[in-house]
C-alpha cells in the first residue's frame, strides 16, 4: 500500500466529458482553474448569472444529474455553478435555464408559471429561481409540499419582488394542488379558463393578459402556453440522462490548470492516500464550497486539488446496532435525508442526536450548498463557527482517520479540534475516513442551537451543541454525563469544561440552573476586542442557549416538569412557519387595451428563459481586454510611490493607467466635480480608485492589479458622523435650513406641557442589486468615437463622464442600456466613474475593454444608503398634540458630495411625515468622512427623515402613556395644511387610507390578542404597529423634471418608442409620470396627423391605416416633450413647491420575538397605498411588496460594519460586510406569514398621466411598521422586569439589538439597563 502507482496502472485519464443541455462537450486539459459558471458563460449560456461568486445569492444555480452505479439510479440536484470546479461535474449532465424552454420553442411550466405570476422584475435572479424549482421537481418522487418548495428556494436571493409572487408561481406544483398531477389538462378546463398561479385551480384571472404568447420560430416548435401543459405530461419535454454517461466506465482524472494547478479525481481510497502522501499540502474537496471561497476571496494559493467525490469508501452511509457510520465525502443533503429516514425507523429516544442534526442542517447554508458540501469537508475546515462541529462533539461522535499505509485510528470528536484557528488532529498524509455517531441512551438529551443575523443561509453568530445524560434516583434526576460545546466564542469550537464538571452528579433542578449559569459565565470568556464584535450579545447567547436547553430537558422529565411555569415553555417552543399567504386587493380601471390592466411585463418571458441580456452577457469583441481597478487600502493617506514592476511581469498584463494618463480632465462628479477619477497625491477612502489595469482575462487583470504596490503615508481619518461633527468636517455649501412658525418662542412661552430631547441614529444599507456594475466599451472610427454598453440607471451620466475624461464631445460618445439587473439608485451616479475608468485604456489602446466588478469590490467602492444622525427637541401638550420641533439632521456623505445634498434636502422635506407641526425648524449638514461616497437609494433620503419623525412620535407616546397610533391620529395633517417648506397639502387621502387599514387589521382586536399572548409567554413576545407615510413625487432638482420621447410608427403597424427611462423592473415612478406624458404627447401628434385619413375610410386594422397614411406621405414619427408643471423651490428663502403631488400609504405589522436570542418573525403585514388609478396593478403590487421587504431589510436585518471606533477589530476604513457571506438581505424566510396589499379605490390622481401615482419609492418606509412592532414587543419584555421607561432602538433592529434591549435576569449580571450595541453611523 504506500507507493504511488503509475497513471497507467490507475487508468488515469486526461479526457473529460460533460453534457450540457443534452449536448456532448469535450473538456480540454488546462481548465482546472475554471468554475462551471465561467465555462457555461464562455460557451454562450449566459442565462446562468454571476451574482456574487461565493454561493450566497443563487443567481448561478444549475441542475446536475449524475448516475449512481451502486443504487443504479440517476440523482438530480441544484448546485451553485460559481463554486463548482469545471472538472468536478465531469461525467455528469448539467442543465441550465436554456435547457428548459425558450420563447421560440415554448416555455417549461416552471418558467411559464413564474412569468404569469409576475415573479420577475429586474429578472437577473430569475433563472436561478427557475432552476432551483426545476431541480426540486426532477428530484421529487412525489409532488413536493409547499414547505419543501420554500425550503428549496432558501439559497436564492431576490432584491426586487419580495418573494411572494415567486411562492405563488411555484405553489401550483405543490401536492396541495393536484391539478398538475392528476391529468387535469387544458382540455378538461372550461373554455377561457387556465390554471391559476395563485391557487392552482381553474380560473379566468389571466384572461386579460395579452402578452402571453411567445413568437414562434421556424424550427418546427410550437409555442407552448402554460394552460396547454398538464403536470403529468411536463416530463415528456425533459432532457433525459445521456445514454453515453450510463454506459461509460468512470476513470481517474489527472488534469491541470492555470499557474501549475493540478486536479486529480481518484476513484479508490488507496489512490487518494497515495496522492496525499505525495502532495502533503493537497486540498481534498467534494463540493468546493470552502476551498473555492478560500482560493477566490482569501487568495490561498493551493496548487493540488484532489476531488474525492467518487470514492466509494468515503461515501458509506449506513446504520449499525450501535450507531451510524457516515463517510467523509457524504453530501450534507444526503446526510439530512438519511437522518430523516433513520428517525422514522428507530426508537425515538435513540435518535435525538439525529433530530438535532436535522434541525441544524435545515439552517445550514442554502439547498445548493448542502447539495455540494460534504461532511468531512465541513469537519476538517474546522471553522470556529461551524454549525455541525459542536454537535458532533456533544453527541459523542468518533472520527475514523486513515493514513497512507491504511492504518486507521479513532479520535473522539471533542479531541479532534485543537486549540487555535482551524487546527485539527490530522497528521501529514492522514485523511478523515468516516464519522461514527452513536445512538442515544434513555434519558440522554441532545439539542442544537444557533443564532445568526438571518435564519436562512447564514453563518452563526453563536451556535452550540449541548447534551446531558440523566439517571433517576428516587424522586430526583441526577446528571450522569454532559457535554457543552459552543461555536462563535473562540478561534475553535470551545468546550464549557468547568460547567460540565459542575453539572455531573448534581440534581437536575432550578438550583442547578442558577448555579450553572454563574459557572458558565466565567467558563466562556470573550475579550472586549474579540474579532467579530458583539461581545455582550455573544456572551448572552451562551447563557440563553443553556437556559433553553435546561427548560427543554425539564419539560420532558415528569419529575422536573411541574417546577417549570407554563409561561416559561415559550423559550423552547419553536415557531412553526406556515407557507406564505397573501392577498392583493385592487380595482382594474382599464384605459385602452392595456393601461390599467394587470399585464405580465414584456420582458418576463425573456427573463424566465435566460434569454434577457444584461451588460455582462454581451460577447467580448475580438482583441478585447479586461479591466481591474487598483484600489486604495487606506482611508486617508498621501501616496508616496506606485510600483508596477511586479504587475508588468504578471501573465496576460497589457498596461496600467494612472491619473497622468487621463487624456483630458481627471476631475469628475455628478453635481460638483470634487472627486478624482484616479487618485493623484492623496487617497481619502479605502477603495478609492488609483489606477486601472488591463489584461487578457478578467482573472489576470485582477491578479495584476493586486501586484501594483502603493506606498502610503497615513493621515488622520474621519470615520463617523460624530467624528465629522466634532471636527467640523462638512462638505462645502451644504448647510440647509427650513422653518415654519417660531420654534424658540414656542419652547420658551410655556405653551408646551412637556419638552423632550433625544437622538436617532440609523445605519446605511447596501443596494445589493443582483447584477454587479459592468461596462463594455470600445472605440469606433479609428478611436474618434466611443461606444459602450453599461449597467446604468443613467446612461447620460456615463456619456457625460466619458466625454469629459477623454476630451470628446458628447455627440461622439454613445451609451446603450438594454436593461439592468437591479439598481435602486446605486447605478445612478456611482456606475459612471467605473465606465470612465475603463474608457481610458479603451481609448488610448484603441481596443475594447470590459470591466465587471466582483461583488466584494462592488460593495466596497460604490457607496450605500446614507447613515443618518438626527437630534430632536419636541414640545407637546399633555393631550399629545405636537406644538414645536427643532431638528438637526446629519448624513454621512463620504469622501465626495455625489448626490448627498439632494438626499439631505429630501430628508429635511420629509421630516414631518404626515404630522401637523405649527412651529418647526430643520437644519441639515452633509458630513465629509473618509468612506467611499454614499449615494442614491430607494427613497433618496426620505425614509431617513421619516424614521426620525416616527421615533419622536413613539417617544411622546411612552412619555404620555398613550398608544403611538393615538398620538399619530391626533397630529394628522389635513387638506390645506401648510408644510414647513411652504407647500399646501392637496388631495390628501391619508384619512381614508388609515381608516381602511385599521378596519382590515381590526387593530383593537389585534392589540387585545397580542396583550393576551404576552401575558402567557415569558420568553416570546409579540408586538404590533401602524405607520403612515406621505412621500413627495418629483425630483427636487427642478431641471431633472423634464422628459423627451420619440415615437415611430412602422409600415406594418408596429411602434418603436425611444425614451430616457431605463428598464430595471420598476412599475409606475416619477419616470413613468414624465416619460409617459412625453410619449402621450408624441402619440397625440401622430394621431392628429392620421385623423384625416382615418375619418375617410373604415380600416380593418391599424396596419392598414398606417399603410394608407404612408401612401399619403403623412409623417409617422413624432418627438414628444413634457415638463412637470407647477413646481419649484427657492432655498434662499426656504419656501416653494418641490413636489407635484404626494403618494400616501400606511402599513400594519405584527411580529413575534424570541427575547432570549433576538430572533423574530413578521407574522402579519397589511399595506394600503393610494396609487390613483394604477397603470398596471399587478406590477404596482409587486413594487409595493418588493419595496416593503427591502425596507424590512433596512430596519431589521442589513447592517453595514465599517472599520471605525465602534468596530476596532476591522481594519480602519474597511467594509467588513462586503458580500452575501457577511451582509444579509431578506431571504424567503423573512417574508411575513400573511402578506396583504391593497390599493385605495376611487381616488384618481389628477396630476399625473392616466390618473396614476408613482409607486417605486413610497412603500419602502412602510416597513418601519416592523421596526416599531419589534419595539412594541420589546416594551412588553422589559415590563416583565419593571422597566417601563423609554429606550432607544437603533435601526437596523438586528437580533443583537433586540436581545440586548430585552432586559432580564440573564443579562443583568453583565450589562446595564442602558446598554447600547455599537453601530457604524
Amino acid at each position: 500500500m504506500g507507493s504511488l502507482k503509475t497513471e497507467e496502472d490507475l487508468k488515469v485519464s486526461n479526457e473529460a466529458i460533460l453534457y450540457v443541455n443534452g449536448v456532448r462537450r469535450l473538456l480540454s486539459d488546462g481548465l482546472a482553474h475554471f468554475t462551471l459558471l465561467e465555462y457555461l458563460r464562455d460557451i454562450g449560456l449566459t442565462g446562468t448569472k454571476l451574482g456574487c461568486g461565493e454561493g450566497g445569492c443563487g443567481a448561478c444555480t444549475v441542475m446536475v444529474s449524475q448516475y449512481d452505479r451502486i443504487l443504479k439510479k440517476c440523482s438530480h440536484y441544484a448546485i451553485n455553478a460559481c463554486l463548482a470546479p469545471l472538472y468536478s461535474v465531469e461525467g455528469m449532465h448539467v442543465i441550465t435555464v436554456e435547457g428548459l424552454g425558450s420563447c421560440k420553442r415554448g416555455l417549461h411550466p416552471v418558467q411559464e408559471s413564474l412569468a404569469r405570476a409576475h415573479g420577475s422584475q429586474c429578472g437577473f435572479c430569475t433563472p436561478g429561481f427557475v432552476m432551483s424549482m426545476y431541480a426540486l421537481l426532477r428530484s421529487s418522487q412525489t409532488p413536493p409540499s409547499e414547505e419543501q418548495i420554500e425550503e428549496c428556494l432558501a439559497g436564492n436571493l431576490c432584491r426586487c419582488t419580495g418573494y411572494r409572487p415567486i411562492f405563488d408561481a411555484f405553489r401550483v406544483f405543490a401536492k396541495t394542488s393536484n391539478d398538475l398531477y392528476t391529468g387535469v389538462s387544458s382540455l378538461s378546463l372550461e373554455e377561457g379558463k387556465s390554471v391559476c398561479p395563485s391557487t392552482g385551480k381553474p380560473c379566468s384571472c389571466n384572461l386579460s393578459n395579452t402578452n402571453d404568447k411567445c413568437v414562434g420560430g421556424d424550427n418546427g416548435y410550437e409555442p407552448t402556453s402554460y394552460n396547454e401543459i398538464d403536470g403529468t405530461k411536463y416530463t415528456e419535454r425533459e432532457l433525459i440522462f445521456p445514454p453515453e454517461l450510463l454506459l461509460r466506465t468512470p476513470t481517474s482524472l489527472n488534469l491541470t490548470g492555470f499557474g501549475g494547478l493540478m486536479w486529480y479525481r481518484p476513484l479508490t481510497l488507496q489512490h487518494v492516500l497515495d496522492l496525499k502522501a505525495k502532495y502533503t499540502d493537497a486540498k481534498l474537496l467534494v463540493g468546493n464550497t470552502e476551498v473555492g471561497i478560500e482560493m477566490r476571496l482569501k487568495r490561498m494559493p493551493y496548487r493540488v486539488l484532489i476531488s474525492v467525490m467518487h470514492v466509494p469508501e468515503l461515501n458509506v452511509l449506513g446504520a449499525k446496532d450501535d450507531g451510524l457510520e457516515i463517510g467523509a465525502a457524504v453530501r450534507l443533503s444526503d446526510l439530512m435525508n438519511f437522518f430523516k429516514k433513520v428517525v422514522t425507523e428507530r426508537a425515538a429516544h435513540e435518535t435525538l442526536s439525529c433530530k438535532a442534526f436535522i434541525e441544524q442542517l435545515k439552517w445550514f447554508a442554502g439547498t445548493q450548498i448542502r447539495n455540494a458540501a460534504s461532511v468531512g469537508g465541513n469537519i476538517c475546515t474546522a471553522s470556529p463557527i461551524s454549525d455541525l462541529n459542536p454537535l458532533w462533539m456533544a453527541a459523542r461522535a468518533k472520527f475514523r482517520i486513515i493514513d497512507a499505509k491504511g492504518n486507521i485510528r479513532t479520535v473522539l470528536a471533542e479531541n479532534f479540534f485543537l486549540p487555535g484557528y482551524r487546527k485539527v488532529n490530522l497528521a501529514s498524509g492522514e485523511i478523515l475516513l468516516s464519522v461514527f455517531l452513536p445512538w442515544n441512551r434513555t434519558f440522554e438529551f441532545v439539542k442544537e442551537f444557533k443564532q445568526s443575523h438571518r435564519r436562512d443561509d447564514d453563518i452563526a453568530i453563536v451556535n452550540a451543541g449541548i447534551r446531558v445524560h440523566l439517571q433517576e434516583h428516587s424522586e430526583n434526576c441526577v446528571v450522569a454525563d454532559a457535554s457543552i460545546f459552543y461555536g462563535g466564542v473562540a478561534p475553535y469550537s470551545l468546550a464549557a469544561t468547568k460547567t460540565k464538571e459542575f453539572l455531573i452528579g448534581k440534581n437536575w433542578n432550578q438550583d442547578l440552573l442558577q448555579n450553572a449559569l454563574k459557572v458558565l459565565q466565567k467558563d466562556i470568556l470573550l475579550k472586549e476586542d474579540a474579532p467579530g464584535g458583539m461581545v455582550e450579545f455573544r456572551k448572552s447567547l451562551t447563557l440563553s442557549f443553556f437556559f433553553k436547553f435546561f427548560l427543554w430537558v425539564s419539560h420532558q422529565m415528569d419529575s422536573v416538569k411541574e417546577s417549570i411555569p407554563s409561561s416559561h415553555l415559550s423559550a423552547v417552543h419553536s415557531v412553526h412557519r406556515p407557507p406564505v399567504t397573501g392577498s392583493q386587493d385592487y380595482e382594474i380601471r382599464k384605459r385602452g387595451t392595456s393601461v390599467g390592466s394587470p399585464e405580465v411585463h414584456l420582458s418576463a418571458r425573456l427573463q424566465v428563459t435566460g434569454e434577457a441580456e444584461y451588460a455582462d452577457d454581451t460577447p467580448m469583441p475580438p482583441n478585447g481586454l479586461h479591466a481591474a481597478l487598483v484600489l486604495s487600502k487606506k482611508p486617508h493617506a498621501r501616496i508616496i510611490k506606485i510600483d508596477d514592476s511586479e504587475a508588468i511581469s504578471s501573465p496576460g498584463f497589457v498596461s496600467l493607467f494612472l491619473a497622468k494618463d487621463v487624456p483630458s480632465d481627471n476631475k469628475i462628479g455628478p453635481v460638483v466635480a470634487d472627486e478624482d477619477l484616479f487618485a493623484v497625491d492623496y487617497v481619502t477612502c479605502v477603495g478609492q480608485v488609483i489606477g486601472v489595469v488591463v489584461a487578457d482575462t478578467h482573472e489576470n487583470a485582477k491578479i495584476a492589479a493586486r501586484k501594483v504596490i502603493v506606498e502610503y503615508e497615513e493621515l488622520p481619518a474621519i470615520l463617523s458622523i460624530r467624528d465629522a461633527i466634532n471636527a467640523r468636517s462638512f462638505h462645502p455649501n451644504t448647510e440647509k435650513c427650513l422653518s415654519k412658525g417660531d420654534v424658540d418662542h414656542c419652547f420658551q412661552s410655556g405653551q408646551c406641557d412637556r419638552i423632550i430631547e433625544g437622538e436617532v441614529q440609523m445605519g446605511g444599507q447596501e443596494h445589493f442589486y443582483l447584477e454587479p456594475h459592468s461596462t463594455l466599451i470600445w472605440t469606433v472610427d479609428g478611436g474618434n468615437e466611443v461606444h459602450m454598453i453599461s449597467s446604468s440607471q443613467a446612461p447620460q451620466k456615463h456619456q457625460k463622464y466619458v466625454s469629459h475624461v477623454l476630451g470628446l464631445p458628447m455627440s461622439k460618445v454613445v451609451c446603450k442600456t438594454k436593461r439592468i439587473g437591479g439598481g435602486f439608485g446605486g447605478k445612478e451616479t456611482r456606475s459612471a466613474f467605473i465606465a470612465a475608468a475603463a474608457s481610458v485604456p479603451s481609448y488610448l489602446l484603441n481596443r475594447p475593454v470590459k470591466i465587471t466588478l466582483d461583488r466584494d469590490v462592488d460593495m466596497m467602492i460604490t457607496g450605500q444608503r446614507h447613515s443618518f444622525l438626527g437630534k430632536y427637541k419636541v414640545g407637546f401638550t399633555n393631550e399629545g398634540r405636537v406644538l414645536a420641533l427643532d431638528l438637526e439632521i446629519y448624513n454621512n456623505a463620504g469622501n465626495s458630495l455625489d448626490l448627498s445634498l439632494a438626499i439631505l434636502e429630501r430628508a429635511m422635506f420629509h421630516s414631518d411625515n404626515v404630522y401637523e407641526i405649527p412651529n418647526m425648524r430643520v437644519m441639515g449638514r452633509a458630513c465629509f468622512t473618509n468612506f467611499p461616497s454614499h449615494t442614491a437609494f430607494r427613497g433618496f433620503g426620505g425614509p431617513q427623515g421619516l424614521l426620525i419623525a416616527e421615533n419622536w412620535i413613539q417617544r411622546i407616546a411612552v412619555e404620555l402613556k398613550m398608544s403611538p397610533e393615538k398620538i399619530r391620529e391626533i397630529n394628522f395633517q389635513g387638506e390645506g395644511s401648510i408644510l414647513h417648506y411652504g407647500q399646501i397639502v392637496q388631495y390628501s387621502t391619508l384619512a381614508p387610507l388609515w381608516n381602511e387599514l385599521k378596519l382590515s387589521c381590526d387593530f383593537a382586536k389585534a392589540r387585545k390578542e397580542v396583550d393576551e399572548f404576552n401575558s402567557h409567554n415569558r420568553w416570546r413576545k409579540r408586538g404590533i404597529a401602524m405607520i403612515p407615510n406621505k412621500f413627495g413625487i418629483s425630483f427636487t432638482t427642478k431641471l431633472m423634471n423634464q422628459a423627451g420621447a420619440l415615437v415611430q410608427v412602422y409600415t406594418d403597424g408596429t411602434v418603436l418608442v425611444t425614451h430616457g427611462g431605463v428598464e430595471m423592473g420598476q412599475a409606475a415612478s416619477a419616470s413613468s409620470d414624465m416619460y409617459g406624458a412625453a410619449v402621450l404627447d408624441a402619440c397625440e401628434q401622430i394621431m392628429e396627423r392620421m385623423e384625416p385619413i382615418a375619418s375617410k375610410h373604415n380600416f380593418n386594422s391599424f396596419a392598414e391605416l398606417v399603410g394608407a397614411c404612408y401612401a399619403e406621405r403623412i409623417d409617422l414619427s413624432a418627438h414628444g416633450f413634457y415638463i412637470t408643471p407647477d413646481i419649484g423651490f427657492d432655498w434662499t428663502i426656504g419656501k416653494g413647491k418641490p413636489f407635484r403631488y404626494f403618494t400616501y400609504g400606511a402599513a400594519f405589522a405584527e411580529v413575534e420575538i424570541d427575547t432570549l436570542t433576538g430572533d423574530f418573525h413578521t407574522r402579519v403585514a397589511n399595506i394600503f397605498l393610494d396609487l390613483g388609478y394604477s397603470l398596471n396593478p399587478a406590477i404596482d403590487v409587486g413594487q409595493i411588496e418588493g419595496a416593503f421587504i427591502q425596507g424590512l431589510g433596512w430596519v431589521a436585518l442589513e447592517e453595514l460594519k465599517w472599520g471605525d471606533e465602534a468596530h476596532k477589530w476591522i481594519p480602519s476604513g474597511c467594509l467588513y460586510t462586503c458580500g452575501p457571506g457577511a451582509y444579509k438581505i431578506p431571504s424567503v424566510n423573512d417574508v411575513p406569514f400573511k402578506f396583504n396589499v391593497s390599493l385605495l379605490k376611487g381616488h384618481p390622481n389628477v396630476k399625473a398621466i392616466h390618473s396614476s401615482k408613482a409607486v417605486g419609492e413610497p412603500p419602502f418606509f412602510l416597513a418601519s411598521a416592523v421596526l416599531f412592532a419589534i419595539k412594541d414587543a420589546i416594551i412588553a419584555a422589559r415590563s416583565e422586569m419593571g422597566h417601563n421607561e423609554w429606550f432607544p432602538l437603533d435601526s437596523p433592529a438586528t437580533p443583537e439589538r433586540i436581545r440586548m434591549a430585552c432586559l432580564d435576569e440573564l443579562l443583568s449580571s453583565f450589562v446595564n439597563s442602558d446598554f447600547h450595541p455599537k453601530l457604524s453611523v
